[in-house]
């Protein structure tokens, strides 16, 4: 067993920054961002709103014609002109209604398209340190919930509120033109509007933020549950956690009753004061229209106008819940994606090419979190083309230093070399696509058995891919399914016993060809029989190339070139097996403590 990794000494999410921005302003602007990627589109679509505001102003005008002119004048010629031009405004409305909307849409929905694809490769590109911070669960809430709470938002056509605010605009320029103290009497109530929003806008993504953290505990318990599903039932614990997941999805439900309270009760305040506006501009413009200072039809006029003015607002007013839902979800996004990785790709980092495998470690020092000491002063020569074993008691730093030569982590002092190069100048890719690992941890995923052999090269053949089943000693056992190398494995590898997954992660690995091969543990999860078949597989494949193998089990690097017992992060001694034997150190006690036969015992009938 390897040494406690540090996901046990860290709280989650504790590198996810503050989110500090106006996060409306910057939501919008990040999928604007991405909306004009599709300029052809979004320049119609835009044309399309302009026409739409313009044609807004024709069914008033009509209406006020015919309430001035064609009727006091019974001017008969003119209603059918009236009635086609009503008509004809209202189709062209819908058309370009239409045309805008799907078009914003189709905009909308790429830029969602864009920003799911960026989370989900940011986070492709994150160390490993991140992952061992921040929780699974949560970090699937982001990627699936929040980015869906945002195609909800271009979904639901909230982006047309641009229109609303072309329409918005065009009116109250055009009312103040018409009858400037009408207009005034009406927009008193506007800052007041906007004044409400602000504060309304604030509670409403503070309490949607609670919502957003609450689903993500939620995920958090389903993942922990599901995926240790066989854990729970060993120890009848379906009670306990349907005790939690109640608990967490209880949590949820009150983050969700507070934020429909606020959303709920600012609805009817906008409206309330939207009709404190209309109640003084219809007093004073019927004052007005008495005194003879306007006609009837420009007071009718006047309160289509109104309408126009109000319905944007309205809609926006309706639309706060959701724009704010979509800024507590953006803002879990962003916090993602300004999250830097520690481990990267140097400005000018060498591509490696074929190794020989010669690798030094060097004065190394790590610490998982400051002050507990995994590694120090760690020195190690690896020869190309030999086998090295650690050896060690658990937490003595045998996987941290297979960890440090993949470069999931880096060192904290000292440093490691690979043919001569600083592992910090080579580029990532190039060091561990030349490095196979076969861990006791069997990573398969849900798909066939030739799916998860060909993902270390997918582009590899039939022949490859059997090939590297064949020295793994796994094609026999594979064939004798029905479907073969197409054979479902379920997720995680349900399907397969502990010694057949990891003879499939192993083909995995001989399918690279790597020059430096890490063996963890390897061999832990097999029995006797798999296990004579795997060594007589590793001893071929080991031949000219670098190995880095940790075994408790000393019975598998008795043949090692050399071997290195840590402790606490030292060195202690490194030798052959016999030499190391003969020294009667560390070593000899763990391999008496294995391998001493047991004091015979007499028992009794």
């Amino acid at each position: 067993m390897s040494e406690p990794g540090p996901a046990s000494h860290r709280s989650p999410r504790t590198d996810i920054p503050a989110f500090r921005k106006k996060v409306v302003w910057s939501m919008f602007k990040h999928l604007f961002s991405h909306l004009t990627r599709s300029k052809g589109t979004l320049i119609i679509a835009s044309l399309s709103l302009i026409i739409l505001a313009a044609l807004e102003f024709v069914i008033p005008q009509l209406t006020r014609l015919t309430i001035d002119e064609v009727i006091p004048n019974k001017r008969y010629d003119l209603l059918l002109w009236i009635g086609t031009g009503v008509i004809g405004s209202a189709v062209l409305l819908g058309l370009f209604s239409f045309v805008s909307s799907y078009l914003i849409s189709l905009v909308s929905q790429r830029a969602i398209f864009h920003l799911r694809n960026d989370l989900y490769n940011k986070t492709q590109r994150m160390d490993i340190r991140f992952f061992d911070r921040n929780r699974t669960g949560d970090l699937m809430s982001r990627l699936t919930g929040d980015v869906g709470q945002l195609q909800d938002l271009v979904s639901s056509g909230s982006l047309s509120i641009i229109a609303d605010a072309l329409t918005f605009i065009a009116v109250a320029v055009f009312m103040l033109f018409v009858n400037w103290q009408l207009a005034l009497m009406l927009f008193v109530t506007i800052p007041i509007i906007f004044i409400i929003t602000r504060r309304f806008g604030k509670k409403v993504r503070a309490s949607n933020k609670r919502v957003r953290v609450s689903m993500g505990e939620v995920n958090n318990s389903l993942q922990d549950t599901l995926s240790g599903i066989r854990l729970v039932k060993a120890f009848v614990a379906e009670r306990y956690e349907m005790n939690r997941f109640e608990e967490r999805s209880r949590d949820n439900m009150e983050a969700n009753i507070a934020a429909a309270r606020v959303s709920f009760l600012f609805v009817p305040t906008v409206e309330l004061l939207n009709f404190i506006g209309m109640a003084a501009v219809l007093t004073f413009g019927a004052w007005q229209a008495m005194q003879g200072n306007i006609t009837v039809g420009d007071l009718v006029a006047y309160l289509a106008y109104l309408r126009l003015l109000q319905s944007p607002i309205r809609n926006f007013s309706r639309m706060l819940n959701r724009v704010q839902q979509s800024a507590a979800a953006y803002e879990r996004i962003e916090e993602i994606m300004e999250i830097q990785p520690e481990v990267t790709n140097k400005a000018n980092a060498i591509e490696l090419t074929k190794l020989q495998g010669n690798i030094v470690f060097d004065k190394v020092g790590f610490a998982y979190q400051p002050g507990v000491t995994v590694l120090d002063n760690f020195n190690l020569v690896m020869e190309a083309g030999r086998t090295t074993a650690l050896v060690g008691s658990s937490g003595s730093g045998k996987s941290t230093v297979t960890q440090l030569l993949t470069r999931f982590y880096d060192t904290d002092s000292g440093h490691i070399t690979i043919d001569g190069y600083n592992v910090k100048d080579v580029t990532l890719e190039s060091l561990r696509g030349q490095i196979g690992i076969v861990s006791q941890d069997i990573i398969l995923f849900n798909g066939t058995i030739r799916d998860n052999i060909a993902y270390a090269q997918p582009d590899a053949t039939d022949a490859e891919v059997e090939a590297a089943a064949k020295a793994a000693y796994a094609h026999d056992f594979i064939l004798s399914f029905p479907n073969g190398y197409e054979s479902q494995i379920g997720e995680r590898g349900v399907k397969l016993s502990g010694g057949e997954k990891q003879r499939i992660s192993i083909a995995r690995a001989l399918l690279r060809q790597p020059q430096v091969i890490i063996l963890d543990e390897a061999t832990s999860a097999l029995d006797t029989e798999s296990e004579n078949l795997i060594q007589q597989a590793l001893s071929e494949l080991l031949v000219g190339r670098t190995s880095l193998v940790i075994a408790h089990r000393l019975s598998t690097i008795q043949m090692a070139d050399q071997i290195v017992v840590l402790e606490k992060g030292k060195v202690l001694e490194s030798g052959t097996h016999s030499f190391l034997l003969a020294r009667a150190g560390r070593y000899k006690e763990l391999y008496d403590l294995q391998f001493a036969s047991p004091k015979s015992t007499k028992t009794s009938d």
